[in-house]
């Protein structure tokens, strides 16, 4: 079989039961996805899930064990990698440190045997703004910058897919959230399907048209990223993907639209379309944002659902402060109140409500033996990377 021609669009990348294993251990465990021609795609999930042996899988950098990697109608499991019109970005640049920039960039070009390039490789620096640098070594160039370089040798090639795998791992956090913007628009300026896998899920949100969350091989939920926020499948999505109070409870069915809910003797409502199971044991999951704190019940808002406790611990992180508000059943949930201005700082030790808009909440299906899952206080907001 030969190589695919990387002029011609190939359609979507689709992984048909893909599977890996490393003898006894199955990393990637029969997965099948598509990955929509001209996407931006992100593969989220930690250290072990298998997404980057995933990516290896994309790129012909692993074989399968069984399953199929196809580009459009064309499968692409036994090519080797260079014959692939795909490329692969890492987190360690992988630059060579005794060329130019221009000729990093002009490497792929030269290697098909290309003599003329200046005008591709000018234009390539141009879209990731590195115009006039041609001349300097990878050395000469911050993080950021040999982060550019790489992506734009990858660019070059003209790849039907780019595979970005932990590509910011290495900057620091302002240069993180600026080549996050450049990338999105990179992206969109060329239409190449890119396919980024990180642990970052702030990474992933802020920049992929459709966010995988992938769990010990396998895919728990997909969609977009805002759709897997506000209404989460399970409870790992909830608490990796952002965090999440999720309250033990029983619910004991659907009636006029809200599913009810008993949670530690207490009553509780949730819409039933937030709602994916309607009986039995259940999570009732609450974002820590979506939370709003009070001094008396007689605060709460008409319509609106509490729980009264004290506040064990208030961390001030810059955009917000983040509380811990002890129930009287013991469980601590967290509360994130934006520093707005428009609201006073509640005391450590002080008693307070906690009170969030039924609409604002989820169900999701439970294991009988699972109690409260907290969020933690974490050293920045939900949304910020660490």
């Amino acid at each position: 079989m030969t190589g695919m021609a990387r002029d011609t669009p190939a359609g979507d990348l689709r992984l048909a039961d893909l599977t890996k294993r490393f003898g006894s251990f199955t990393a990637v465990d029969d997965l099948s996805l598509t990955i929509g021609q001209g996407s931006f795609f992100a593969l989220l999930g930690a250290s072990g899930c298998g997404k980057t042996t995933t990516l290896r899988m994309i790129a012909g950098l692993e074989e399968p064990t069984s399953g199929q990697v196809l580009l459009g109608d064309t499968d692409i499991t036994r090519l080797r990698p260079y014959r692939r019109p795909v490329n692969t970005v890492f987190q360690s640049y992988a630059l060579f440190p005794h060329l130019t920039i221009f000729e990093n960039v002009a490497f792929g070009l030269r290697r098909r045997g290309i003599r003329s390039v200046d005008d591709q490789v000018r234009r390539m620096l141009s879209l990731v703004q590195l115009d006039g640098l041609g001349p300097r070594r990878p050395a000469q160039l911050s993080g950021g910058q040999q982060q550019r370089v790489a992506l734009a040798r990858a660019l070059i090639n003209k790849p039907q897919v780019l595979l970005l795998d932990e590509p910011l791992g290495a900057l620091d956090l302002k240069l993180r959230r600026q080549m996050q913007i450049e990338l999105k628009r990179i992206q969109t300026e060329v239409g190449i399907t890119f396919v980024h896998v990180t642990h970052d899920q702030e990474e992933a949100m802020a920049m992929a048209d459709t966010v995988a969350v992938m769990n010990a091989g396998r895919i728990e939920q997909q969609g977009a990223p805002a759709d897997l926020y506000e209404f989460p499948a399970t409870a790992f999505v909830a608490n990796f993907l952002g965090q999440s109070n999720l309250l033990a409870g029983e619910a004991a069915g659907a009636s006029g639209g809200d599913v009810a809910v008993t949670a530690h003797g207490a009553r509780f409502s949730v819409p039933a379309g937030r709602s994916r199971a309607d009986r039995g044991p259940v999570h009732l999951g609450v974002r820590p944002e979506k939370l709003h704190l009070v001094g008396s019940a007689a605060q709460v808002p008409h319509g609106h659902q509490h729980v009264t406790g004290v506040v064990t611990d208030a961390s001030y992180v810059g955009v917000s402060t983040q509380y811990l508000l002890r129930t009287g059943w013991g469980t601590e949930l967290s509360v994130f109140a934006a520093n707005s201005g428009a609201s006073t700082p509640v005391q450590v030790g002080s008693e307070a409500v906690a009170y969030w808009d039924p609409r604002h909440a989820f169900l999701l299906p439970r294991d009988a033996a699972d109690t409260d899952w907290t969020a933690p206080v974490l050293d920045e907001p939900v949304g910020v990377s660490s």
